[in-house]
């Protein structure tokens, strides 16, 4: 049996990234491995520079979601002028509370435009194990920092604020995939009776589809491993793109 944690994701924008390609912030439909080890690192309070706890982090977790309302996609028009004289000021606040300088870059003068993409009014069901499960953080520590976390938490960018508590239960499962047909949906969730899911997987492993509550629509390789000190996706892991039935 595996020790999981259920997390829902609910809020009026979230923001599942995909790698930015010029100016274009796409998403796409599930978490990315980056996304979630960011999000969790910073339940943890884990720093944005160390690089070492949130790749390691990001190597052990293991994770399923299940779309349980889908939301529409929206896309937010960004534009700022670096020219102008109060963009001078090079100071910005932090979530620490303190003031931060900026530390330049590409971006430095001119009109900038980019777009970004959020999924609006969209609900995911969340289930999370660590591997192995007795090195720090454990479980229980997660749990913890999920309940009460160091910082303020995002679903992808700074403006997607949680609606309520990441925090649903804490189950024992045959696999990722079985929890999520164990959690019940959200009140809100679309109508079913299948629901859109995405699981860890290999390319020759045997998983538990078309097991009744489960099918397998199809596998595929995706990019969404961070390495944390370039700021870069590397690396390819595989991915069930699925259906799953919950039990009512």
């Amino acid at each position: 049996m595996m020790d999981v944690l259920i997390l829902r994701f609910d809020a009026p924008l979230m923001s599942f990234g995909a790698p930015i390609v010029d100016n274009q912030g796409e998403i796409q439909p599930y978490p990315a491995l980056s996304m979630m080890a960011g999000l969790l690192g910073n339940a943890l309070g884990f720093d944005h520079s160390e690089f070492d706890r949130l790749e390691r982090l990001q190597e052990r977790l293991r994770y399923a979601s299940r779309q349980d309302r889908r939301g529409r996609q929206i896309q937010d028009y960004q534009t700022v002028d670096l020219s102008k004289p109060y963009m001078d000021d090079d100071r910005a606040w932090t979530t620490y509370g303190h003031l931060e300088s900026r530390a330049g870059g590409s971006a430095s003068d001119g009109t900038h435009i980019r777009y970004r993409d959020y999924w609006a009014d969209a609900i995911h069901t969340v289930a999370v194990t660590l591997e192995p499960p007795d090195e720090a953080p454990t479980l229980d520590d997660l749990e913890a920092a999920v309940k009460h976390p160091a910082r303020p938490l995002f679903l992808g960018r700074k403006p997607c604020l949680p609606a309520e508590s990441l925090f649903v239960d804490r189950k024992q499962v045959d696999t990722l995939p079985h929890a999520l047909v164990r959690v019940p949906l959200h009140d809100r969730a679309d109508d079913g009776p299948t629901f859109s899911a995405w699981w860890p997987t290999h390319p020759d492993a045997d998983d538990p589809s078309d097991e009744g509550p489960l099918d397998e629509d199809m596998r595929q390789p995706v990019t969404d491993r961070r390495d944390w000190r370039n700021q870069i996706h590397v690396g390819e892991r595989w991915i069930v793109n699925g259906t799953v039935r919950p039990q009512t």
